[in-house]
């Protein structure tokens, strides 16, 4: 009888145990994703805690900005005479050193109720535009990385000039989706290039410095794949490095696999957004690959990719949210 009783023992703390794993795990589950940045501030918190709460519920349309068509608001203008709507999302671009522009614009779109997202396409010295992005390269990676080497000075010079603008958004109390070094798992800009520990590191020696000597406190870091990287998976930097993790694709049938593709990335419950694309997803696709986001890509891939009737269907829809419906 002692014996069974010992065994029976055994079952009952077993048993508990069990379910004392199955209620802690069903706690963290339940329990909504933080910044990863713990000193974040009140703006970029409500953000975040926006995009969570709206998952697999709703989608934020988002839009690309040009600044060559002879208005800044091309985009969101062809938007708005197609859909009477206009995008919640809008993305500008620090290229060419805009910083003043994009500050600029980026502060009257926040004063709309709009959401910002900035990126930044620059050389290896961080200055210049798209071509710079892949046609510079850099000399030594080792020496870019090592801190105290002339290289790593003019690194750190260069990534200071984006952090002083972002600065200025946080003084006015604006917060950023922040989305550098984008399409990193590619083979064509020249951050990719260094292989997966060397972005790994340069990604982290920017979030350090941002997050740390910078106290950056308004950014949503953004990591931002494509939908071309083999291995995609090795070059992610770590789940303290990244609050959303991002995709982008210009083909179309593949927002529903890339989507699958990013929910394997980590465990960690993190947002994904569809960061770039050409021609929009349907309300069908979006439902199946429920990201927080949208951002189509400016001008033509804009305009020739995505008929009217279907930026209507796709921008009054109770699924998509607008400009006139953020809430945060």
């Amino acid at each position: 009888m002692k014996k069974k009783h010992i065994v029976l023992s055994a079952f009952a703390i077993a048993f508990l145990l069990l379910s004392m794993a199955v209620i802690f795990t069903l706690k963290n589950d339940s329990q909504p994703p933080a910044l990863c940045n713990p000193d974040a501030d009140n703006n970029a918190t409500a953000l975040y805690n926006y995009i969570v709460s709206l998952q697999k519920t709703a989608v934020l349309s988002g839009q690309q900005e040009s600044t060559w068509m002879g208005s800044c608001d091309y985009e969101t203008d062809f938007i708005y005479e197609k859909t009477g709507k206009l995008p919640a999302i809008k993305g500008f671009d620090y290229m060419n050193d805009d910083f003043n522009g994009v500050n600029k614009r980026a502060a009257e779109w926040h004063k709309k109720g709009g959401i910002v997202t900035i990126c930044w396409h620059c050389g290896s010295n961080f200055s210049g535009e798209w071509k710079d992005c892949m046609e510079s390269s850099v000399l030594s990676w080792e020496e870019m990385l090592t801190q105290g080497t002339q290289e790593y000075e003019q690194m750190i010079a260069g990534m200071d000039k984006a952090a002083a603008a972002l600065k200025e958004l946080q003084d006015m109390g604006i917060p950023v989706l922040w989305r550098p070094f984008h399409e990193f798992d590619g083979t064509w800009f020249w951050w990719s290039k260094g292989g997966n520990e060397n972005f790994k590191k340069l990604w982290q020696i920017m979030y350090d410095r941002y997050t740390n000597h910078w106290k950056l406190n308004n950014l949503i870091w953004v990591l931002g794949f494509s939908d071309q990287g083999k291995k995609s998976k090795n070059m992610y930097p770590g789940d303290e490095y990244c609050d959303i993790i991002g995709a982008d694709t210009y083909s179309e049938g593949m927002f529903s696999s890339l989507y699958r593709k990013m929910k394997h990335i980590t465990k960690a419950p993190k947002p994904i957004c569809l960061h770039e694309c050409g021609k929009n997803p349907t309300l069908q696709e979006l439902e199946k690959a429920p990201y927080s986001w949208f951002m189509t890509w400016h001008t033509e891939y804009l305009t020739d990719n995505n008929t009217s009737q279907q930026l209507s269907e796709l921008y009054n829809s109770d699924f998509v949210i607008t400009l006139d419906e953020v809430e945060f």
